[in-house]
């Protein structure tokens, strides 16, 4: 399964509105992250349209978690990025070329089709199970208790040029 690089970059922006306060600016979560400000925002639109961040307009407008982090899986984030769609669709090869199955004869999906479709629910029961709480305490394990604080308040101060925020 190959996800696309927009699924790791939401799903940072995820864990780092764990910590935030107020709404975070896209332009904020880019410049934290060194990433494409442009690229970034269609990430974020579309965990917007898939309910898991809200827009807050206005000067002190930017993102915010919907739900609590424990109420969204890392499934959740790659659905909203990537879609929801498997990760194999069968086209019934086994129908073409001059030994075709005859479409009546295949009652059931082959062994291929099959051995896909287990390893695509085993991998979205994993993703499933993991939510974004889950990555920010891990966050916090792999470098200590105040990563998320240090975050915090780097996106608590003022960009470049600029008065602080808050």
């Amino acid at each position: 399964m190959k996800l696309s690089g927009g699924v790791e970059w939401a799903l940072h922006c995820c864990v780092v509105l764990t910590t935030a306060t107020e709404p975070v600016p896209a332009a904020r979560l880019a410049a934290l992250h060194d990433v494409s400000g442009s690229y970034l925002a269609k990430q974020l639109q579309a965990l917007s349209r898939a309910g898991l961040v809200t827009s807050v307009q206005g000067k002190a407008g930017g993102y915010v978690l919907t739900r609590a982090p424990e109420l969204i899986t890392v499934l959740d984030v790659v659905a909203a990025v990537d879609g929801a769609a498997p990760a194999f669709v069968c086209t019934e090869i086994r129908q073409r070329g001059p030994l075709a199955t005859p479409a009546e004869a295949c009652t059931r999906p082959c062994p291929v089709a099959r051995a896909m479709a287990g390893a695509d629910a085993a991998w979205r029961a994993a993703l499933r199970a993991v939510s974004i709480a889950d990555l920010a305490r891990g966050v916090e394990e792999d470098y200590g208790p105040t990563a998320l604080g240090g975050i915090r308040n780097w996106l608590d101060g003022p960009d470049e040029g600029e008065p602080a925020r808050r």
